[in-house]
This record gives structure tokens, sequence and C-alpha cells, in this order.
């Protein structure tokens, strides 16, 4: 099929690749030249301006918007509207808030313009893997984007959730999830890292994904990282979020779900952010006052 696409980052420039080698075509559209220029190389139809990239595909259009959620997402909308038509179908395969894509989905259906949340797992392995998509939106709209799903996706890598918003739900539980399993395999790591042993954690977690209940993909991305710097000295203990797991958090109060472990996996992140920690900094000087505790000065 023909498919516009907006935004080539890691993961966009990946899917483009993947569509073109599964026969479609692709005119692409980024902010950076040097991007465009990379997939035109591979076969896309390169595009300097939304307008430019709307002209070039035949209606109804189809066009894929990959680019950070929030106000990138709104802009990209904005700009592609005075140059679509009825018919035409947006789908947003970032990590919006699924809320916003709701919203978007009626925005756009006053227009007569189709709108699809796809949630979007696979990171920078999903060119060879696929893409795990989490689809939200009318199934009329659904099964005419379903050869791409199709070829972005891994065999049975693509569903309908449900109605507009629910692509992207699915994928912010999901990342919240994520957050979780990260921060146990974190936790489980350091514990090994400081037993009297000497061990091998590289080959730990090689042998966890033989057969054991704690395998997965991210435990094989831990032995990646643990074979090419075994103790992690060329990291920074400094863990950004996306807002992903904020959002499910959120989620998990208006629906009075308890949610101990996610939440706590945030805060985490929080905490790595703040290598002097005024909290710690205070437990350090209460015990002190109470008990006479030795603290340490800088």
């Amino acid at each position: 099929m023909q498919l516009g696409f907006v935004g080539l980052g890691k993961m966009g420039s990946s899917m483009v690749e993947r569509l073109l080698a599964g026969g479609h075509q692709v005119a692409a559209y980024a902010l950076s030249e040097e991007s465009v220029r990379k997939v035109e190389a591979l076969g896309a139809s390169g595009a300097s301006s939304l307008a430019e990239l709307a002209g070039r595909l035949s209606c109804p259009r189809s066009i894929w918007i990959m680019v950070p959620a929030g106000d990138p997402v709104t802009q990209v909308i904005d700009d592609l509207l005075p140059h679509l038509s009825p018919g035409d179908v947006l789908v947003d395969g970032g990590n919006s808030y699924y809320k916003d894509s709701m919203r978007r989905h009626s925005l756009l259906r006053e227009r007569g313009i189709g709108f699809l949340d796809a949630g979007t797992s696979g990171g920078v392995w999903g060119l060879r893997n696929g893409y795990c998509l989490m689809v939200g939106g009318d199934e009329e709209t659904f099964l005419r984007l379903e050869p791409a799903l199709r070829t972005l996706a891994p065999p049975g890598g693509y569903a309908r959730m449900g109605s507009a918003g629910s692509g992207h739900l699915v994928k912010m539980v999901h990342n919240g999830i994520e957050y979780g399993m990260m921060q146990a395999y974190a936790e489980g790591f350091e514990i090994l890292k400081h037993s009297p042993h000497g061990l091998d954690l590289a080959r730990i977690a090689a042998l966890w994904n033989q057969g054991s209940v704690v395998r997965s993909w991210l435990l094989e991305l831990a032995e990646n990282a643990l074979r090419q710097d075994p103790g992690l000295d060329r990291h920074e203990g400094y863990v950004e979020d996306s807002g992903e797991g904020r959002w499910t958090i959120l989620e998990a109060m208006e629906r009075d779900v308890p949610a101990p472990v996610i939440t706590l996996s945030l805060f985490e992140r929080f905490h790595s952010r703040r290598p002097r920690s005024f909290a710690a900094k205070m437990l350090a000087a209460l015990r002190r006052q109470f008990g006479g505790h030795a603290v340490r000065t800088r």
C-alpha cells in the first residue's frame, strides 16, 4: 500500500525501512534533511514539507506519525489538516497519552478524517524482529491499514484493542509494567554484584533465559549490556522517564487500582537523579540527633 510517514528517528526510520522491504510505497518527511536522504536511498520518496508529503500521496491518503508525544503530535496534525481530504487517515504511532488520542479522534472525525492510535513496542530491534502494535480506533479504519500493520509486526504481533484511545492505553500500561520489570532486574543484579562469590552476571543472565520463569527479552538485553561492559562502568546511574509510567499511575489512581510496584519503580527513577539526596542527608542527621550515630561529612 501507499503510506506517508512523518518522523524518522531511530524507530521511525527503521519502520520505513521495514515497510519498504515489504513492498510498500512510502513518502517520508522529517525535520532532519539527513534522515530524509537516508530513507530516500532505501527507496522512499522524500518530501521537504508536510504539504509536499500530502501532495505525493493519492487520495484517500494514509499517513503515519512517529514523533514525540504532546505538542509535536498536535503540531504535525494541525500542519497537515489544510492538505487533507475527507476519507484520509492519520495514525499516531508514538507514545501519546490515550486521552489525547480520544480527543484527536473526535476532532478529526468531524472533518471526515480517520484516526488510529497505534502503541508501538520494539525499540531499535524492531527492524529485525518486527514491532508489537496495539491499535485503537474504528474497525473499518484498522482494516484499511492492516497491510502496513502486518508488514511492521511479527506474526501475531498486531491487533485492534478497541475504540479510539485503547491502543495508547494498552501501550501506556505495557510501559508501566516494563518499569516494574526493569526495576526488579536491576535490584536483583545489584544483590548478585555485591555477593562474595565474584559472580559472572552476564553468564547468569544467559542462564536464566534457558527455561527459567524470569526469562525475557529484557533479560537478553541485560546479558548484552553486561557482556559489553561487565561493571557497567561506562553508564551513569541516572534514569529518565518519558511519561508513560506517570500516566499509568494516574490511571491507577483514577480507577482505584493499587499499583505499588509500578509506582515505586517510577520513584526509583526520580531517586536516581538525586545523587546528593536531601532526604538521605535528613535521615543521617536524624539518626545522629536521636542516637548519636556517626555521620559522614564532606
